[in-house]
């Protein structure tokens, strides 16, 4: 019997995806810096195409709380990266152009690229709207087509030819672009941990390939927190040990690392530092839960500000109801999470006799979790989430009330 080929994990990582979306409407913004964020845009501007040149708002103009959803590469060398306030990204690039999001498109191009990578790739797992890892292990060039298609040609068998990641990658990168216009990076190496540090690397539009043999020269000089898992707080406690790179954490016992971070994460930093890692590609996997949340461009009163806060609520609610429906689950669980102006965070969860997945259900549930909340402040976040899901098809047809068809006010 034949020995199994050595695992080649991929991860794919779209380029700025939700700017790069938005260059596609708007090409005469190209080599511009724009930050997307601030607003979400409208249907009906979503469709619209204006016979006159857009006027494009900068972040100078900009007042609010929001935050940059992500920003083209122009914008991120002056300082702006996805996540930041939008005020404190208007002092470090004021001439900036904002765009609102349009979720409803990133999201069919997001279908997309991942539908353009499963044709190549079958075995794949889907880490969010704009990355993917992709198990390569038993993927090969198709013939001559792909192989052709790298600009190689060769006589070997596929699967022994030399390149014969680069080729993988350089067809998947291809067929990315065609199905969806946009440029991604692709990092491929032995497993998951060492195909995500490599997809960030020669960004963008980047392909980077890393061996076992690479981990000295190339992975270890990287900062400590590259390693996915390690956040701001992790990386500080390894400053104050003196590990401030992944070759610093390599490098030390593993006994210093277990008695200051406790065995299993002490474990995982030192085995993470030497490019050990045995997680598979989970093609399938069942969410525990889908949300919905936003906050306000503006602290809006229970009271004075009632309806809109009713229009709010009711839309995240639909919207919901639309992800449950798209991917096939109802569930029992609907939590409401308010955020107050004093950030004071409150959750409230109401369960169901069966599951739901219509929009008036997950709103009367979700208006019964308010109704255990004093309304004594200013709201900063509103959100919605159904949990404890399962399968529509296992769902029996739950009544529909007689108010179903009613829009409920909020605060009421």
């Amino acid at each position: 019997m034949p020995d199994r080929p050595p695992r080649l994990i991929a991860h794919l990582d779209m380029d700025a995806f939700y700017a790069s979306v938005e260059l596609l409407r708007y090409p005469q913004l190209r080599g511009r810096p724009v930050v997307v964020g601030g607003g979400r845009r409208s249907e009906g501007e979503a469709g619209a195409r204006a016979a006159e040149e857009p006027v494009f708002a900068t972040l100078r103009e900009y007042v609010g709380r929001g935050v940059a959803t992500t920003a083209t590469y122009e914008a991120r060398a002056l300082g702006v990266h996805s996540g930041m306030g939008l005020m404190k990204a208007a002092r470090l690039a004021p001439d900036a152009l904002r765009l609102p999001a349009d979720f409803d498109a990133y999201r069919r191009y997001s279908r997309l690229f991942k539908d353009a990578v499963r044709a190549i790739a079958p075995a794949i797992e889907d880490r969010g709207i704009d990355e993917i890892y992709i198990d390569l292990s038993e993927v090969l060039p198709i013939g001559h087509a792909l192989v052709a298609a790298a600009g190689h040609r060769t006589a070997q068998p596929v699967d022994r030819a030399p390149g014969r990641a680069e080729l993988l990658a350089r067809a998947i990168k291809d067929a990315v672009r065609a199905a969806t216009g946009l440029a991604s990076s692709i990092g491929i190496a032995p497993n998951k941990l060492l195909a995500k540090i490599a997809s960030d690397l020669d960004k963008p539009d980047g392909i980077t390939i890393v061996t076992e043999a690479d981990i000295p020269s190339r992975i270890w000089p990287l900062p400590a927190r590259r390693i996915n898992g390690i956040g701001p707080k992790a990386e500080a406690r390894l400053a104050t040990l003196g590990l401030h790179t992944i070759g610093d954490l390599a490098r030390i016992d593993a006994a210093v690392l277990v008695k200051e971070f406790g065995s299993h994460t002490g474990r995982w930093l030192h085995e993470s530092a030497h490019g050990l890692d045995d997680r598979p590609v989970v093609t399938e996997s069942e969410p525990k839960s889908i949300s919905r949340e936003t906050t306000l461009e503006h602290d809006l009163d229970p009271r004075r500000d009632r309806a809109q806060l009713s229009r709010i609520f009711t839309a995240l609610c639909e919207q919901v109801s639309a992800d449950l429906q798209r991917k096939g689950y109802a569930g029992r669980t609907i939590g409401l999470k308010l955020r107050f102006d004093n950030f004071r965070t409150v959750t409230r969860d109401h369960t169901l006799p069966s599951p739901a997945q219509d929009a008036p259900a997950i709103r009367r549930a979700a208006g019964a979790c308010l109704k255990r909340i004093v309304l004594d402040r200013r709201i900063r976040l509103l959100g919605v989430r159904v949990g404890a899901l399962c399968p529509v098809g296992e769902v029996a047809p739950s009544p529909v009330a007689p108010d179903a068809g009613r829009t409920l006010p909020l605060f009421g």
